[in-house]
């Protein structure tokens, strides 16, 4: 077991409930339930949701306070705390700072790479800062070109370039038609067969 490993995961879908999708059904905006795993185009996705927020008068205070009420998956936190004694974990997430720092708190505080969103005065999400382009993927090949070796799991669309770039990448709780686009990746649905695969890839 190497000591240069380190273990990248998705948030959303993998530890915690999507957000979007959670605020979608407060809201009761239909809209709002597209995600990832449906739109493989980010910036385009994101776009329509700032408009849909806009729209409707909704602001960062509204969504957190739905995020306040999230709680992640079942065994996500013990799954967690068992893969962080075998090795470094990062959650690797396209969500905002503002949204994921809550759910940070409820895992146990692992790290976190995501982005920043630009907020006015009167709470209006007025625009979004991607860390960096392709934050995944990116953030893999950097951590590689410093002599860790990655593994990677993930759901959507978004996952998949960081999951193909590590020595080992799995799809966890992927829509079917993800795992039928990628049916060389292995899939699993719980943390048990994800944290033995894991284990076993160390």
């Amino acid at each position: 077991m190497s000591n240069l490993n380190i273990v990248c995961l998705d948030m959303e879908g993998v530890l915690v409930p999507e957000i979007w999708v959670a605020f979608s059904e407060v809201t009761g905006i239909p809209e709002l339930r597209r995600t990832t795993a449906h739109e493989p185009n980010y910036d385009k996705l994101m776009k329509e949701r700032l408009a849909i927020l806009k729209e409707h008068g909704l602001g960062l205070k509204e969504i957190q306070a739905t995020i306040a009420k999230i709680d992640p998956y079942p065994g996500a936190k013990e799954f967690l705390d068992e893969l962080r004694k075998m090795t470094q974990v990062i959650i690797l997430s396209d969500t905002f700072t503002q949204f994921g720092m809550p759910l940070m708190e409820k895992l146990g505080w692992p790290t976190l790479f995501c982005n920043t969103l630009e907020v006015a005065e009167n709470g209006e999400i007025v625009d979004y800062k991607m860390r960096v382009e392709k934050s995944k993927y990116s953030t893999v090949k950097a951590l590689q070109s410093v002599g860790f070796e990655t593994i990677a799991a993930g759901d959507s669309y978004n996952d998949l370039g960081m999951i193909r770039a590590s020595k080992a990448g799995f799809l966890f709780r992927s829509p079917d038609y993800i795992k039928a686009d990628n049916p060389d990746l292995q899939a699993y649905e719980t943390y048990d067969e994800l944290l033995t695969a894991i284990k076993a890839a160390l």
